[in-house]
């Protein structure tokens, strides 16, 4: 073969090469964007009710809720009065709403269909994170100095309490509901909590790094998955032994880690005016994309009934507030 051939070869080989990666679907398509109305501040974290496709999204600058109907794509209704809400827990089988609010401390209720206001809980302090601890039947919120509180949905009532060694971010329960992993910035630790005991038994280690706040339990890889903001990077563990797995620089400024279970992927959204797409692999996750989407929208939620990834933009040069739905591609 001649000289100036094999070059030309293997030039016209790398420009198929790269027309054949340009020619693949994104793996996640804006497909629309949905206005929130005159919301102002910032928008913290969400829930779904998915027997009624019903989006409840905490606007914490705005001292409400915005209650969104995904299949009509509007708002349909706004709860106010409300204290810097900003976890949601949705508990289906008595139709109630579950409102944590970082300015007094409060977790209120707020009864299905038309929402109206059923009473209040006091926890104290800075009231956070909600998650649904389904086996046990149980409303579990981080907050104040360092605690998870129980809640009983029946009474309605705290039954129950973990302390934590500082403030409690993003936490998730493990596979078989027996542990919980909780993000303690303050104390640099990620803490491991027996929910039967009601005490933290261990930790994990950050390996130096800091501002542990996004979470989320990749289940069927059985990892757990934790972004930390100082520096940029995500760090995973197995769930069974809490050994480090991998690491990667991420985008900045992340308040959720999501999991899509089809796709094999992670959804980390980022106040950066991102989104990073993972692939799990083998080893660890390995980035596919990098997609952009506003300065602040930092919140979202991935919900496998819609198969969407529904990320909370707030208002800002010149647009109103809204939730941007994204469709995965294979």
């Amino acid at each position: 073969m001649r000289p100036g051939f094999a070059v030309f070869a293997v030039i016209a080989a790398m420009l198929l090469d790269t027309a054949a990666v340009m020619a693949q679907p994104a793996p996640l398509t804006l497909e629309a964007k949905i206005p929130l109305g005159a919301v102002r501040g910032r928008i913290d974290h969400m829930a779904v009710d998915t027997d009624h496709q019903l989006l409840f999204v905490a606007e914490l600058g705005n001292d409400s809720v915005g209650i969104v109907d995904l299949e009509a794509g509007t708002i349909v209704r706004r709860l106010s009065g409300l204290s810097e809400p900003q976890g949601i827990g949705w508990h289906a089988p008595t139709g109630t709403l579950y409102v944590a609010n970082a300015g007094d401390g409060s977790v209120r209720l707020f009864q299905a269909p038309d929402f109206h206001a059923i009473g209040q809980i006091a926890l104290g302090d800075d009231a956070d994170n909600v998650r649904l601890d389904a086996r046990r039947d149980r409303i579990v919120v981080g907050y104040g100095k360092g605690a998870l509180a129980v809640i009983d949905p029946a009474s309605r009532r705290k039954v129950g309490e973990m302390r934590l060694k500082g403030h409690p971010e993003s936490f998730q329960f493990d596979e078989q509901g027996r542990r919980i992993f909780v993000n303690v910035p303050d104390a640099r630790q990620i803490a491991v909590v027996d929910v039967e005991a009601q005490r933290q038994t261990g930790s994990l280690d950050l390996a130096g790094a800091r501002s542990n706040f996004p979470m989320a339990i990749d289940g069927d890889a059985h990892r757990l998955v934790a972004i930390a903001r100082s520096p940029a990077k995500l760090l995973a563990f197995a769930t069974g032994d809490g050994k480090p797995i991998a690491s990667m620089e991420t985008c900045g400024d992340a308040d959720d880690v999501l999991v899509d279970k089809v796709h094999k992927r992670l959804y980390i959204v980022c106040g950066e005016g991102a989104v990073d797409v993972l692939g799990r692999t083998d080893a660890g996750y390995a980035r596919i994309a990098r997609i952009p989407t506003a300065a602040g929208a930092r919140t979202g939620l991935f919900v496998p009934a819609t198969g969407r990834l529904y990320v909370a933009v707030r208002a800002g040069s010149g647009e109103p507030a809204a939730l941007w739905a994204f469709r995965p591609s294979p």
